[in-house]
């Protein structure tokens, strides 16, 4: 169920492509209502369509058809502007400065729901779910590597690859840059890069540095994406 807002965020304008992406972060703040209040304030430049508070509260604050500011300098598949192109969720969580720790059972229900409602409505392909940290790997980390996607993956939002004996041997660093642009990272930096993709989809071990588990992960996704 939706919550309404004090005040509808003015930090929107009118969209300027299709939306073809959902974008997943923590809000990195000590607690909801510090949240609540930045994404609210026309000060703060920043925003987001939807934030869900640790009690599964939702929170619509920028409707769809809008371009919310939530992304920042952001890039996925060779594109930029990602605001234009997406719907932001923020998740309250008080990140890594603040103590990050696991998602809650009722937040990531809500999550479930407010997603698959999403999915319905727009054209999203499942390789287009993502994470902050995976269309900004230099700047940001969130969610994080608490983050369920893999558990998300069972509702049909996201993709998770197999987890099985995946190993694939590493190639060269400019084939490994290749192959994780063509899934959609910016390798400007490729250990920044690396090291989203393992919070993503191999969080137990997050050092930038591709070994052949990632390989074969990334194999797999980028034979379903």
């Amino acid at each position: 169920m939706m919550t309404p807002v004090p005040t509808p965020s003015p930090n929107h304008e009118p969209r300027r492509a299709a939306v073809d992406m959902l974008v997943l972060h923590y809000t990195g703040m000590v607690d909801g209502p510090s949240a609540l209040a930045r994404l609210i304030d026309p000060a703060a430049k920043v925003s987001a369509h939807y934030l869900i508070d640790e009690d599964g509260t939702v929170y619509a604050l920028v409707a769809e058809s809008q371009r919310a500011w939530h992304a920042g300098v952001a890039s996925w598949r060779g594109a930029g502007d990602v605001n234009s192109r997406s719907i932001g969720i923020e998740l309250v969580n008080p990140g890594h400065e603040f103590g990050y720790r696991a998602f809650p059972e009722a937040q990531i229900l809500a999550l479930i729901e407010l997603a698959s409602g999403i999915l319905a409505r727009h054209s999203i392909p499942p390789g287009n779910v993502v994470g902050h940290s995976d269309v900004a790997p230099t700047r940001k980390q969130d969610p994080g590597e608490y983050f369920p996607w893999k558990r998300l993956k069972g509702y049909g939002i996201g993709l998770w690859p197999f987890v099985g004996h995946e190993a694939a041997p590493v190639p060269d660093p400019g084939e490994v840059a290749r192959r994780l642009a063509a899934y959609g990272y910016d390798v400007a930096v490729p250990e920044a890069a690396i090291a989203a993709f393992q919070r993503h989809f191999r969080p137990s071990a997050i050092d930038g540095v591709m070994d052949e588990t990632c390989m074969g992960r990334l194999a797999r996704l980028l034979a379903v994406r």
